[in-house]
This record gives structure tokens, sequence and C-alpha cells, in this order.
């Protein structure tokens, strides 16, 4: 293309006025015609992707591996980033059958999966346990823990916050019993005796709510809050709502690259390696102790892949595909997500 712009500037030189407006239409027409076969390139990897994901799945999961596991077992893990052995492993099976979930090949299963396991092998979804939500959205989780008798606040940001739009709109925003009351985890009567709801700003956290809790919980929410800082200071803020020994489980969007450029203000911003390693140090400072990270990507086939745009939701000509989605494309950034948890120190 760059070869084709310098002929074309050479021969505007020699050109009368009617022959250059031929010939940027001619270039209008071949741009057009160049961007759309991107398009409709990535769309072919996405149809591909997703024959692979479905072959892995149909050879694995739901052949060799199945049934679910009807038990847990403890990985004794800290942080860790989403891989494909973790999709197809006996912990994640497991709570994909708790919750009724399918072990597909997405990222956001694994968020929901990593929660629960840290929670678990901390004793944590029991009796006479308290949790705090951040950013609830339409999870499953404050049905799903609150069904093993726990008490639940979850919390989003309140309706009538600009912020909270879009979330509304998509019926993400958690401000609502029926957002997320999940009747096939629990009943309306035990729900309603166990889980309260707030309108709570991640950047402006209530001093009522502060030594309140035995654990906390976000998923995939703290990239929301603004900005990297914004996002670093609100984890380090929420272990106040912790009782001595309690313990935080978040996961987040995690940018592969450690050395490039990031996204580091707007509406989703990617954390990269030294930003989750700065956390850490911060939250020692505190007091606190963040557990070991395991950043390694993995060596699955799927661990390479990278879906493309459009993602559910957005707006295409054809029925979008289902192809593995463990690691993406967010404005050109390879991300995945990644999980860690912290406890606070007596």
């Amino acid at each position: 293309m760059l070869r084709r712009l310098r002929s074309l500037a050479r021969g505007l030189k020699r050109s009368s006025p009617k022959q250059i407006l031929g010939k940027l239409q001619t270039l209008e027409v071949a741009s057009g015609a160049a961007a759309r076969n991107a398009e409709l390139a990535a769309w072919n990897t996405k149809v591909m992707g997703s024959a692979m994901a479905s072959q892995l799945y149909e050879a694995g999961l739901a052949g060799r591996l199945a049934p679910l596991p009807p038990d847990p077992v403890t990985m004794g893990f800290g942080g860790r980033l989403c891989r494909q052995e973790d999709i197809e492993s006996h912990w994640l099976r497991h709570w994909c059958g708790q919750i009724g979930f399918v072990p597909m090949y997405h990222r956001k299963v694994w968020e929901d999966c990593y929660a629960l396991q840290a929670l678990h092998e901390r004793n944590m979804m029991a009796p006479g346990r308290r949790g705090l939500g951040f950013a609830v959205g339409a999870e499953w989780l404050p049905s799903f823990m609150a069904a093993r008798g726990t008490e639940i606040l979850a919390t989003d940001i309140d309706a009538s916050d600009l912020r909270a739009r879009n979330w509304i709109e998509t019926d993400q925003h958690g401000g609502r019993v029926e957002t997320i009351f999940k009747p096939g985890l629990i009943d309306m009567e035990t729900f309603n005796s166990r889980v309260a709801m707030r309108a709570v700003d991640m950047n402006a956290i209530p001093a009522d709510l502060h030594g309140g809790f035995d654990f906390l919980w976000s998923i995939c929410s703290l990239e929301h809050c603004g900005s990297i800082r914004q996002g670093l200071d609100f984890v380090v803020e929420s272990m106040k709502c912790l009782r001595p020994g309690g313990v935080a489980v978040h996961t987040t969007e995690f940018n592969m690259n450690p050395e490039g450029k990031t996204i580091e203000e707007g509406t989703t911003v990617l954390f990269q390696r030294h930003h989750i390693e700065e956390l850490e140090a911060r939250l020692a400072l505190a007091g606190h102790r963040m557990l070991p990270v395991d950043f390694g990507t993995g060596n699955g086939i799927l661990d390479q892949f990278v879906d493309l745009p459009p993602y559910p939701g957005s707006e295409a000509p054809l029925a979008i595909p289902e192809p593995p989605h463990l690691r993406l494309s967010i404005q050109g950034l390879v991300a995945t997500s990644i999980g860690f948890i912290v406890e606070k120190g007596a």
C-alpha cells in the first residue's frame, strides 16, 4: 500500500484535475476493500478458532473428562493467569458443576471458578461467615455463597450514577434482586434472609463497612475504576473492610506484554506485571500479604489463540461464533484475566 501511495503521488504531479479525482476515487475503493478484507480475515480466524475449541471440547471436556467432579480438591495456588489447563482441570470443572456452568474455554468461566476455589480453600463459604462483593453485576456468586449459609452484602455503583448507564443497558448492573437472585441455586426466602444489597462506589468505600467482613471479592471490576492508579488504590482501601485474618480475592484484566504500552486511563484499563508487583509491595507496607503470583502463560494451543472483535453483544453481519476466549485483543493489546489473593494482617 505504501509503494502504491508513492507511485500515486508521483503520478499526481503530471495529472489533470479530472485525472487526479479519478485516481483518488480508485485509491478510496482499494483502501475500503482492503479494510473490509482485513475484517473478514479476522472473522475467518474466529470461525476456525470456534471449530478448534469445539473439537477440543468434544474430545476432552465433554468426553474423557466427563462427568463433572462432585467433590472439590485443594490446589493451594495463589495468584495466576487464566490458562487452558485450568479449564480442563478437576478443580474448575467441579465448580462449573456446582454453579451450572458449561466448562467452556472462556476466561469469564475461569474467573468465577477461581474466586470460588480460593474462598473454598479458606473455608469462607460457610455458616457464620460474612462476605462483601464489589460491582457484583449479574454474578451468580451471591446466590451461590448464600446457599451455603454465608451472609452476603452485594454492592454495585448507584444506578443514578452516569457510569452505571452502560451496565444497566446491558443488564449487568447489580442493583436489583432479579439481577443477582439465581433460582437454580437458592430459594427466594433464603436469599432474602442472607443477601443484602447496597450502592457503593469502589473509589469511595464508606467507612461504616470497615472491619465488618470475613472475606471480599471483585470479579473483573477494578479495571473499571477509571485508571490504573484508582484500581490499585481500591484494592488497598478495600482491605479495611476485612476483619483480621480475612481474605480478599480479585480478578481483573491483564496485559500480557510486560514491557509495552498499556491502557492506563478510561472505562477499561489493562494492568501489567509491574502493576501487580507494585500492588504487592503496597499491601505489604500496609501489613497485608498477597500470595505469590504465578505469571506463567500456559502451554496449551488455546493459550496462544487471541480472540478478535466483534465480541458478543456487538453488531455483526453474521451470527458471532464462539471461539476460545482465554486471550483477547483490547485495542490491539493481548489481554487475559489474572486472579490474586490477599490476606489481611493482624
